[in-house]
């Protein structure tokens, strides 16, 4: 059976929007992840001479990305920088039309949870609304990162060269709300959305908490958009 979804412009706003953005809970949303989690083990993989988060909770059509990839390469070509002496965290969260959430997900929930049509992306080889995760691996082609060089600022290309990237746990169990709101089971959609996050990305219980443990670690902070 072909699962409902909320009207595009109406999805994720208002109240929840505002939520996510002051970084308020959200009533009714659970915010603990699997009892396994240790929400702060992916700061023990940042052990680069420099590092610095990237907040972007839009993903900015891949321009935070492609701002990402540029502080890993100058650091190699102008201060000869060797593998893992440089790390780079991006955050994926928030809510709407412009939100960087799904970015953190596989070509599968693209396709399952219509992120292309709630993002307004077009693939440029269907014409139709996005059922692949353009930002992870790109095609030449594609309308992200200045619609031009693709594969250089990739998720997957950061992700060899010392990024990390960070799911906000909130903002799923946000979205799971929402996506369970036009039909299906919410146990199922968080069940989905956890068990097909891209390699390597990490489920952290909050963005703003998130961020502050990274300052405290001594992590610069570079805030985008």
């Amino acid at each position: 059976m072909t699962q409902a979804f909320p009207n595009r412009r109406h999805f994720l706003g208002g109240a929840a929007a505002a939520a996510l953005a002051t970084g308020l809970p959200w009533s009714g949303l659970g915010a603990t992840p699997h009892p396994s989690f240790s929400p702060d083990e992916w700061l023990d993989k940042l052990t680069g001479a420099h590092r610095c988060l990237f907040d972007f909770p839009e993903h900015g059509a891949g321009f935070p990305l492609l701002h990402m990839y540029n502080y890993l390469n100058t650091y190699k070509a102008a201060y000869a920088t060797k593998p893992g002496e440089v790390n780079a965290v991006g955050t994926f969260y928030f809510a709407g039309p412009t939100a960087s959430f799904p970015l953190g997900f596989n070509d599968a929930m693209w396709a399952k949870y219509k992120f292309g049509t709630l993002l307004n992306l077009t693939d440029p080889k269907t014409g139709k609304p996005s059922e692949r995760n353009m930002f992870n691996q790109p095609m030449a082609g594609d309308p992200v990162f200045f619609g031009g060089q693709p594969a250089a600022a990739s998720i997957e290309n950061l992700q060899k060269n010392g990024a990390l990237f960070l799911v906000c746990n909130n903002a799923l169990m946000l979205w799971v709300s929402q996506l369970a709101a036009g039909g299906g089971s919410a146990a199922a959609i968080e069940h989905d959305l956890r068990t097909n996050t891209l390699p390597g990305v990490v489920i952290v219980p909050a963005m703003v908490i998130a961020i502050e443990k990274a300052q405290s670690a001594g992590i610069a902070y570079n805030k985008q958009g």
